[in-house]
């Protein structure tokens, strides 16, 4: 079945709300990094100034666990949600080896 031109135009104003949707999501996204890597690099520098290691696996396996449930509550994949807190716990640990002497 081909659209009509009205059912085109309509698609594509859908389409279009949707997109712009996503571009506000994903604004939020990366100004709600930008202020989680503040605190993470904040607590970096503590645990070097008291000589703390940089990583802390059972606070990062309850974060995960924590992330998981979340993520179900929410329909979202628990895998993807595991995954990409792994991704960004890694990048916290980079950055707090670092700051160590």
């Amino acid at each position: 079945m081909t659209d009509t031109p009205e059912q085109a135009l309509r698609a594509a104003e859908i389409l279009a709300e949707h997109r712009a949707s996503i571009d506000r999501l994903d604004a939020i996204l990366v100004y709600t990094l930008a202020e989680r890597f503040k605190h993470t690099q904040s607590v970096g520098k503590l645990k070097a100034e008291h000589d703390l290691p940089p990583s802390d696996p059972t606070r990062e396996a309850q974060q995960i666990e924590r992330l998981e449930r979340l993520a179900r509550e929410a329909d979202l994949n628990p895998e993807f949600a595991r995954k990409f807190l792994n991704f960004v716990i890694a990048e916290v640990i980079r950055h707090h080896e670092q700051l160590q002497p």
